[in-house]
Formats: structure tokens, sequence, C-alpha cells
């Protein structure tokens, strides 16, 4: 008779449901039978790697056989100049998901407990309850507000007592693309007791160009309690090498490569990473790309009638306004992935990735099709 091993597990772990991802183009294959499929489920820049990345690849392919730098020298050397910070102060992760796990590694436990908004990046809870620690979190904003089911600031501070020790916010957040302005977010980050950490997580904040947008980086030397957590998953392009990285002061970037896994960032993602940053041109071309796409979309959502939340992400939330399920296995049925978010608490909605022109030409195409064939 098998060994039930669930009951071995520590009690954070036994809980946890898997992190749901957005489907892969090869399984909807399988599913469907279905061909020439387009992907707006998982936020990745449809525009891929620029040169000057596949490049710095293909001249690294020759010392695969050997470890990467486990420090990463090259690669903190570059973020600390475009971020005007020391080297000391950043944490490299595979991906920006490692890092926010190795915050939560380092600073929670049972007994403690961790703030997030309601509808925030999914990761914070799972990392929270695996540590054994206690969620506490803010309903979000209504959609009536400027920022829509955003973060209430407010309703954070008001949860945040003396065995809290993490506040996590996403800006702009995932999945309703909703950001907060520098004054908002820096009058709360001043009013946290030097006992909360409060992580920012800005993995889609090469995309925002609004004025108003802080550089939390730049309050570091103002608020030691401050972590900011960023990615190449998004508008560099680079999600297939998961890189990604925390800038913090010194004492907090040392507990975390404390726990960081040997060479937990390969070779072909430093060096893929230390040319992204050197690339200007395609950043800068694929920022443009995906907002002004962003705003064709938002307008062709309108056009149909549809309610979304008003994203400076590479993304679009839309509220069908009744369970999206069908509407979601229909777009599935035309060829079309996008991601269902019923595990955030939002099951009217589907959140959109925007991808290349022709794509997004497909995917309102689609969407059009399946709303008069149901009838809305």
């Amino acid at each position: 008779m098998n060994k039930d091993y669930l009951e071995l597990t520590v009690p954070g772990v036994r809980g946890l449901r898997p992190y749901q991802p957005g489907k892969p183009i090869s399984e909807l294959e399988r599913e469907y039978g279905v061909s020439g499929i387009i992907k707006l489920a998982s936020n990745e820049n449809p525009t891929g790697p620029g040169l000057l990345v596949r490049e710095a690849i293909e001249r690294a392919l020759v010392d695969l056989a050997r470890y990467p730098d486990a420090n990463g020298f090259a690669l903190k050397g570059a973020l600390a100049e475009r971020h005007g910070v020391m080297p000391e102060c950043i944490t490299l992760g595979n991906g920006s998901n490692d890092v926010l796990v190795l915050l939560a590694e380092a600073f929670l436990q049972p007994g403690v407990e961790a703030v997030h908004s309601q509808f925030a990046f999914a990761v914070y809870p799972l990392a929270i309850q695996a540590a054994g620690a206690t969620a506490r979190v803010a309903p979000a904003l209504s959609w009536d507000e400027s920022q829509p089911l955003g973060h209430d600031v407010d309703a954070m501070a008001g949860l945040v007592g003396e065995a809290t020790r993490l506040v996590f916010i996403a800006n702009p957040n995932n999945p309703t693309g909703t950001w907060l302005d520098s004054e908002s977010l820096e009058n709360f980050v001043s009013s946290m007791p030097d006992s909360t950490l409060v992580v920012v997580d800005e993995a889609y904040s090469e995309y925002v160009e609004d004025p108003a947008y802080p550089d939390c980086a730049s309050w570091l030397d103002r608020y030691p309690n401050l972590v900011v957590t960023r990615t190449f998953s998004k508008a560099f392009g680079l999600a297939g090498l998961r890189i990604g990285y925390a800038i913090s002061n010194p004492g907090i970037a040392n507990i975390l490569n404390r726990l960081r896994q040997p060479f937990n960032v390969n070779l072909l993602a430093q060096e893929a990473a230390v040319a992204a940053l050197a690339d200007k041109d395609y950043l800068a071309s694929s920022v443009s790309t995906n907002n002004t796409e962003r705003a064709r979309l938002a307008d062709a959502l309108v056009k149909l009638k549809l309610r979304q939340a008003p994203s400076v992400g590479n993304f679009v939330l839309v509220d069908f306004g009744r369970p999206a399920t069908d509407i979601y296995e229909a777009l599935l049925r035309k060829s079309v992935i996008v991601r269902p978010v019923d595990n955030y608490g939002l099951p009217d909605c589907l959140r959109i990735s925007i991808g290349t022109p022709d794509e997004n030409t497909r995917f309102i195409t689609a969407l059009t099709e399946v709303l008069a064939e149901s009838g809305d």
C-alpha cells in the first residue's frame, strides 16, 4: 500500500495548489487538434530577443561545459550602473519569482504575517503559505475607481501590525495592469515600521511611460526596508531564460544570497541579460510597439462594449459580465490562447497579453466572432 506522503509535508506546503501557468501551445495542439495557434496568455514579449542578445548567446555556447559565474559579476555591474546602486545591492534570481520566494523564505515563518492586495500576483500567497506565515489580504479598489481592482494602500496599511514582516506590492499589478503613482507609493513606504519590508514588484515597469510612475530603486537610501524586484522576462524578451533580480540595501541582499541556490542563474541567461541592458534601441522599439498595440486592443474592446481595466503593462484585463469559461474555450477552438483568471477570484474576466500586430488582429477577429456566436 502506498504511503500518503502528504501527511509528511510541512503544514504550509500541505495545502498548496500549484501555480497555474498559461496553456502551452503544444498542449492545445494535442487536446484540440488545431494549428496556427497564437498564445496571448503569459505576458511574454512577442518580438523575441534582440540581435545583440542572440549574438551574445551564440558567443557563450562554447562555454556551456563550464559553470556560470556564481556571483554574476558582469551582470551585477551592469545592473548597478543602470539603477545607480552598488553591486552589493543586487540579488540575482531564476526569474523575479525566485527572489520573491527567497524573501518569503528569509523573513516569513509561522507566527508572522505578510500583506498583499486582493487581486495581486498569485505567487505572493503561494510563497506566504509555503513559509507557514499568515496572509493578510487587503480588499482591492472597486471597478468605479480610477485604478479599478488595483491596490488600496490605505486598506493595506490598516493590515500592517507588529507581526507583519513583508508587504508585497505589484506596480504595475498583474493581472489588472493598474499602478500606483510616486506620491501614493512613497507615502505608503514611508509609513511602514522598520520591522516591515516593503517589496515592490516592478516586473512590467519598462512599459510605463507616465512621468508620475516611481523609480523605487532611487529610494533605497531613504528607506532601508525597501526591496525592488525586476525581471528580464517581459520587455526584454527573455522569459525562456528565467532571469530576474532584487535591488535592496546590502544587508538584505546579503541575507538573500545566503539562501540563493548556487549557480541559480545560468551562463546563457547572464550573458543575454548583459547584452539586453546594452541594447537600448531594442527596448525602446519593444515598448513602443507594445504600447501602440495595447491602445489598439483597448479601442477594439470598447467597440465590443466590454469593460476593461486601464492597463500600463503588456496585457489587458477584460470583464465579460458573466463567467468567462465558455469564451475562453471558444477562443481555444479558434487557435487563440488567452488567460482565465478565476484563480485570482475574477471568474468573469480574461487576461489578454499584447501580441504582434497580426496576432492582435487575429484575436480581435476571433473574439468578435465568439461574442456574435454566443449572442453577446
